[in-house]
This record gives structure tokens, sequence and C-alpha cells, in this order.
């Protein structure tokens, strides 16, 4: 339409929330179909962060907050990565959005010039690049195979630094492939970056807590305190406590990097909500015992889920660390014919296959940079689990 924008032609809808629709929507016209497209834990939210949100509706705190975030939640923030990464932040550090994607993306809106580049390793969460195009910026994509854990090599990373490069995002435990980098290998990538100070780091933490088999999770500026300055160290409470709805994101970094990112927040949503944050505040001062049995319900899952779908002709999963996803190959797939007479072109047409044949949603490898692949979000029931993946199978034995 004449009317809109010339830079919407630079990005497309969020896949991951397309495809959630998508299963929503046959739900409710009566299909059975199992959706593996959410990246959101199945368990509620605590009762005790519920509770805070109610008390802090009956004490009236539901007015209009400091744009980017109250007193209240900035000091439990700051005690959380004092607490948990060894990093120290002043309160005029520390920024705090309507979830991680805002400050992405007022970060992004702040610092990136039309041409200035953002490296990104793929696969990758579905918003990176789009929010780079947003602000006029240049993507630079580099692969991460899976023979590599699908993990940026340091020989890759330096050799995507140009002299526009603005900023390189790392995202561990990652989304959609649930890779993590260990403290050495961070450290491998952090030796790069320190002989290139023109580049900022942006560290997407926000599954830190979801790891298992006794992973130790780091972060970029603290395994690399010469990158703490230009360093923005991103989190939420999304994930490990269960808070997707209630949208708070926030982040660590510089003084004048943070007061920017304040500029634009206060050009678009304002402050994120009072209630919200009273929640966030308890989520993250409050008792921390339910990560742990979460994880083990999790972890029991990604072991169930890697298990089926190595059973099945044409597929491969690689075992990941963390998050709550699992990434598999579907290289043996392509070039085969549906029941239906179809042939598997792409891992599109993949997705299509086990929605159409099985009512099985999950989200193509197209989607996050790298293919074949297709990625399942196993933060659902372990019933429905197991039956998607029986059905997955049963697709995959189904093609000629």
């Amino acid at each position: 339409m004449p009317f809109l924008a010339s830079r919407l032609g630079r990005i497309k809808p969020s896949p991951t929330i397309a495809v959630t629709q998508k299963a929503r929507e046959l739900q409710a016209a009566g299909r059975d179909v199992i959706g593996l497209g959410a990246g959101e834990p199945d368990f509620d939210t605590p009762d005790n962060i519920k509770a805070a949100a109610v008390d802090a509706i009956r004490h009236g705190d539901t007015k209009y907050t400091n744009v980017d975030g109250t007193p209240a939640l900035k000091k439990a923030i700051a005690a959380k990565f004092k607490r948990e990464n060894r990093l120290v932040y002043a309160p005029d550090q520390i920024t705090v959005g309507t979830g991680g994607k805002q400050v992405l993306y007022n970060a992004m809106m702040a610092t990136v010039e039309a041409g200035d580049e953002v490296i990104i390793p793929a696969p990758y969460w579905v918003s990176y690049p789009d929010i780079v195009l947003l602000a006029d910026g240049k993507p630079v994509i580099v692969a991460c195979s899976q023979n590599n854990g699908f993990k940026l090599r340091p020989e890759d990373l330096a050799a995507a630094i140009t002299p526009r490069t603005k900023w390189v995002i790392l995202n561990s435990p990652s989304n959609p492939t649930g890779a993590a980098y260990g403290r050495d290998e961070l450290k491998a990538l952090t030796d790069i970056l320190v002989r290139h100070p023109h580049v900022w780091v942006l560290t997407d933490d926000m599954y830190e807590h979801l790891v298992y088999d006794g992973f130790e999770f780091h972060t970029p500026a603290e395994v690399e305190p010469r990158l703490y300055d230009r360093t923005l160290t991103l989190n939420g409470v999304s994930k490990a406590y269960c808070m997707t709805g209630w949208r708070i994101g926030y982040a660590g970094g510089p003084a004048p990097l943070i007061k920017a990112i304040a500029k634009v927040q206060s050009q678009s949503t304002s402050n994120p909500s009072s209630i919200g944050q009273a929640a966030a505040t308890e989520a993250l001062n409050g008792p921390q015992d339910f990560i742990p049995r979460h994880n083990a319900v999790f972890k029991e899952r990604r072991d169930m889920v890697v298990d089926m779908l190595n059973k099945v002709p044409g597929l491969h999963c690689h075992l990941p660390e963390g998050a709550f996803y699992v990434y598999p190959s579907c290289a043996g797939a392509i070039g085969k014919t549906t029941p239906a007479g179809k042939t598997i072109a792409s891992d599109d047409d993949f997705v299509t296959y086990l929605l159409e044949a099985e009512g099985v949603a999950a989200v193509q490898g197209s989607a996050f940079g790298l293919s074949p692949f297709f990625r399942i979000s196993y933060a659902t029931s372990t019933e429905l689990l197991r039956e998607a993946c029986k059905r997955i199978d049963r697709a995959c034995r189904a093609l000629a």
C-alpha cells in the first residue's frame, strides 16, 4: 500500500509467533494440533510473584514509574548481576523494558547508523536481523555449523569484523539451538573482541538459568572485564521465572548507552507496567528453589525428545546444553516425496508436511538462518512431547 513506510519491506513478521498463531487457529477450528513453536514454559508463574503483583495493586502501585524502571527493581537487578554474574552496575547503568525484545530494539535504535554492521551468529533468534534492519543497519550473518555445536568459532568472528562493525550479538544458551558457551569458549571470543575496540557486545542471557548436566553459565563482561565498558548484558524474567506475559526485560551497561536507551523508550512505550515491575522485583529477590526443580523436568524432556528424534529416519538431533529447544537436522528428508505426492525440497516444506499430515507445529530452520533444520520447543508437557515425536516418526517413515 502506498502510504506504508518502505522500511516495512525490509522485515517480516516473527515466524515463531506466526507458527504459534497458526496452531491456535487450527486448534480453535477443532483440529488436533500439538504446538511446539512457542518458547514459553508450561509452568505457571510462582505464587509469591503473583502475590507481589496483587499487593502492588492493593497498595496503589498503579501509576507511572520512571521510564526505565523503578528504583526497587533496579536495586534487585543490580543485586542479581553482582550475586550471579560478578558484575557491578549502578542504577544509572540499568534499564528496564517491556520485555528483552524492547531493550534490544532500543539499543539498536539508539546506536546504529545507516550501513553499520551487526554480526549475528546463525542460527539466531528470529528478531535479531529484523531489528537491525529497522535501525538501518546491516546484519552480517555468520553460519555456525552443527559440527561445531552451533557455536561461533573465534576465527569466524575475526573474519566477520570490518571497520563498519558496530555490534556483535551473542546468545547463550541459544534460541533456537540450546547451544551454550563455556568459559573457555567465551574467552576465545572475547580475546578477539578486545583487539577491536570499535566493536560493542550485546549478550542475550535470557536463558541463563536453563542449563543442564552441570554446565556453568558465564557472560562476556564477566569473563573479560576489559569489555565491561562496551557490553550490554541483556536478561529478563520471562523464561526462568515463567513470566512471559508479564513483559519485563532488563540490561546492564555503560551509563551513556543506558541513558540513550531510556531516551528512545521515553518516546515509545514509556515505562513498563508498574505491576509487572513489582512482580519482577519479587522474582529476583525471592526464593529461587523452583528453578532447579523446573530444570530437572526440562532435562528429562530434552533427553526424551533427543532420544526419540534420533531414532527417526532422516533426522539427526544434537544434544543442547541449555534453553528448552532442540534443533534437529531434517537433511535426510530433503528430496523425498510425501504420500500426497509432494516433494520435500526444504525445511519449510518439511514443517508444512508435519503440520498437514500429523498436526505437529514446529518452526522451519530458514527462519533462524540455518537450513535444513527445524526447531522444537520442549517447554510443553511430557505427554504431548512424546506424542509429537511419535507423529514426527510416523510422518518421516511415510516419506518415499
